[in-house]
């Protein structure tokens, strides 16, 4: 009897894992209305439409949701406000859905608790669309609803991955005493800037892929640069990558869905002097990298004993100068400009969050020999290749920009250089954040022993 029930459990595992995995896609309009706040303009006109889009996974324990919207950033309660909604369409848990923005800057911005703390003082309602906001959260849970109830058998993963040229480069230009001699923002006209070399950079975009058969079912592509080619037109659009992603899905006929890597410390400031030309341009070098991604595609079967879900919470530690009564007196002040009143609202609330330990969830699908790591902030490019040298017998991708409201995520080192992304107005946490997100990382993608056996 104990041998027949042994076979019958392991009989039960290998069904388990072949278990057909399903996904469903979604697709929502996310274009305000005219007349919003964009992050820094009144919005006058749309260039291209703005999305929110993403995917659901089923059949590997409670559904699995991945979405990315063209708006700049998604910080406090209106990054925790998306998840929730899109756990209740997917009939999941917050924990097993991740929310990202591609950082687009002629785009909206949301944060819930940061209008809440304004709107006491009679100011809500001015830094962003709330009521906009809310509708699209309301569309994306419908869709995300209708996305699981429509998914479709996956058959086979695929992965690849393709070089992106003349596009990334480094922002940060340090001089000979080892600090940061110059800013190479994404749109250059200095030329002298613009010849320094293109630095540490990750020229790599992965793509995962889903398959039922020969027809591809959904494409998620990743790559870490900003996203700007130029902004402040007061015209909502997704900028070069949202271009490129459109033009795939076009040329494909595939629903893609892309995310803004590791990107904080990364733009196009080399190959962009800010001529409207270049945008196009942009978009073309990244569309490039994502056909050759595409090109380069291995598909292996996918089972749901392939697919795992894991959260980190962490801890992150707070930048030091952040002061309670100092941002509360910003928030207060009805002579400050709206924008800093904003800001210090959600700086503040972000500093109560941390006074309350409350964790920001980090998490990792696996699918197969494939990991995508979902991460917060404007993360240094740095921790997406160290996330890449913890398992280099991995494709290891990642999507920054989740919750916003810690701002620049650098690395240690990066503080001491000074420079526009480690000032205390850009970066919300402290130096030491940097051991906390690489132990994260290691544990993420089961790595007890980081690059080089270093402790």
């Amino acid at each position: 009897m104990k041998m027949a029930a042994v076979i019958h459990f392991l009989i039960l595992c290998l069904a388990a894992s072949a278990a057909p995995v399903r996904i469903g896609t979604f697709k929502v309009d996310a274009t305000p209305p005219l007349g919003s706040p964009l992050a820094y303009d009144i919005m006058t006109g749309v260039d291209s439409p703005l999305s929110c889009r993403g995917i659901v996974l089923l059949g590997a324990g409670d559904p699995i949701v991945l979405a990315a919207i063209d708006w700049i950033g998604l910080s406090n309660d209106g990054h925790l406000e998306f998840r929730r909604a899109l756990a209740k369409g997917a009939s999941t848990r917050v924990e097993r859905v991740t929310m990202h923005t591609l950082h687009q800057h002629d785009a909206p911005r949301c944060d819930f608790s940061a209008d809440a703390l304004l709107a006491g003082h009679g100011m809500g309602g001015k830094n962003f669309n709330v009521g906009h906001a809310r509708k699209v959260i309301a569309s994306v849970a419908a869709a995300v609803k209708k996305a699981g109830e429509t998914a479709e058998p996956v058959s086979h993963l695929g992965v690849g991955t393709g070089q992106v040229r003349m596009v990334a480069s480094n922002r940060r230009i340090l001089g000979p005493d080892g600090k940061v001699q110059h800013t190479r923002f994404t749109a250059t006209s200095d030329p002298a800037i613009r010849a320094f070399p293109a630095g540490t950079i990750d020229s790599r975009l992965c793509l995962i892929t889903f398959w039922k058969g020969e027809q591809a079912l959904a494409a998620l592509s990743y790559y870490a640069t900003h996203p700007q080619s130029y902004y402040r037109t007061g015209l909502a659009n997704p900028d070069f990558p949202g271009m490129a992603r459109n033009q795939r899905e076009k040329e494909t006929g595939v629903p893609h869905i892309h995310f803004t890597g590791a990107g904080g410390n990364i733009g196009a400031g080399k190959w962009n002097d800010g001529a409207k030309e270049k945008r196009q341009i942009l978009a073309d070098r990244v569309a490039a990298g994502m056909k050759a991604a595409w090109e380069s595609t291995a598909r292996q079967p996918l089972g749901s004993g392939d697919v795992h879900w894991k959260v980190q919470p962490v801890l992150l530690p707070v930048g030091t100068h952040l002061k309670e009564e100092t941002l509360a007196a910003v928030v207060e002040v009805e002579t400050e400009p709206l924008e800093k009143r904003y800001l210090a609202a959600k700086v503040l609330t972000w500093l109560r969050r941390c006074q309350r330990q409350e964790p920001l969830e980090l998490s990792c699908l696996a699918l197969r020999q494939a990991r995508i790591l979902h991460m917060p902030g404007e993360l240094f490019v740095e921790y997406q290749l160290y996330a890449q040298a913890v398992r280099p017998d991995l494709v290891v991708a990642m999507a920054a920009y989740g919750d916003y409201a810690p701002g620049y995520i650098c690395t240690e080192a990066a503080y001491s250089e000074g420079g526009y992304e480690a000032a205390e107005r850009s970066s919300m946490v402290s130096p030491q954040v940097e051991s906390v997100l690489k132990e994260a990382i290691c544990r993420l993608l089961d790595s007890p022993t980081p690059p080089g056996g270093e402790e």
